[in-house]
């Protein structure tokens, strides 16, 4: 079943261009509907209380998040008419001006959320929290490269496998993409024995499974030797030069990971290809 329901998270006007070029394609093969979400600071962000109640309002940049909610709306809409895919537009006013999380509340009925990872060189007034957006909406993510302008087209899949619920939702959600996919790479580290199969077997029952649905997968096993998985993971997706990346997002809390380290945040932070990610 394709996905029907879109919902691409904007963040600014360079963000916007990017990312509607590179899924627009995707969206009309699917016969896809696309929601644009964008939002900025509302008018009381830019209310400041002095000393002796003194309110100072900062016009300038009330205007400023205005015109840069214009500028989005029409990036947004002049790219889908172009490739003339269903759409529409939401463009939100929060305290915080974060398009991810405004958009929490409305995606829910979405089959798929699409966004950009931040750059971190550039700092801008825009923001969204997508590993948020990860742990909230419980809907799949797909994150797109900030240092790559290559149109979405997986046609080479990496699936980071663990018996995890989250593993098993992002197999299920990217069943979409892995039915247009040429190769299916089930990837195992350090696999392990359980009561159900031998550490040699692991990987095998999802990649049966998958199989039933049409989808010819192999199964690699791989020791981390000692290197952090997340490491383990990114070493084998540049030896194989795939175009996706599907994981289960936060298997374990995100503050172990903010403290220690962890998978996701290695390949949030990294995200050497496109990441599809479900929580």
């Amino acid at each position: 079943m394709p996905y029907k329901t879109i919902t691409a998270i904007l963040r600014g006007e360079a963000d916007t261009a990017s990312l509607m070029q590179r899924i627009a394609p995707l969206v009309r093969d699917f016969g896809a509907h696309v929601t644009g979400v964008h939002a900025e600071p509302s008018p009381a962000a830019h209310v400041s209380v002095l000393a002796g109640d003194m309110v100072s309002i900062d016009e300038t940049g009330i205007e400023a998040a205005r015109l840069r909610m214009d500028k989005v709306n029409n990036l947004f809409e002049k790219a889908c008419e172009r490739e003339g895919i269903s759409h529409e537009w939401r463009g939100m006013e929060t305290f915080a001006g974060d398009s991810a999380t405004a958009s929490i509340a409305s995606i829910n009925a979405t089959d798929l959320i699409v966004a950009q990872q931040i750059d971190p060189e550039q700092h801008d007034a825009t923001f969204a929290d997508l590993e948020a957006l990860l742990l909230e909406s419980g809907r799949p993510v797909l994150l797109l490269p900030c240092n790559s302008v290559a149109v979405f087209d997986p046609k080479r899949v990496v699936i980071a496998w663990k018996s995890s619920k989250e593993a098993a939702r992002a197999v299920f959600d990217a069943l979409p993409l892995l039915h247009r996919a040429s190769t299916v790479e089930i990837l195992v580290i350090d696999p392990k024995k359980s009561d159900e199969h031998s550490a040699d077997m692991a990987g095998g029952d999802i990649a049966a499974c998958l199989n039933r649905h049409g989808i010819a997968v192999t199964i690699s096993h791989q020791k981390s030797a000692g290197i952090p998985v997340g490491e383990a993971i990114t070493n084998r997706l540049s030896e194989t030069g795939v175009d996706l990346l599907v994981m289960g997002g936060y298997g374990r809390s995100p503050v172990r990971e903010l403290l220690f380290g962890g998978v996701t945040r290695t390949l949030l932070g990294s995200m050497p290809v496109p990441l599809f990610m479900a929580h």
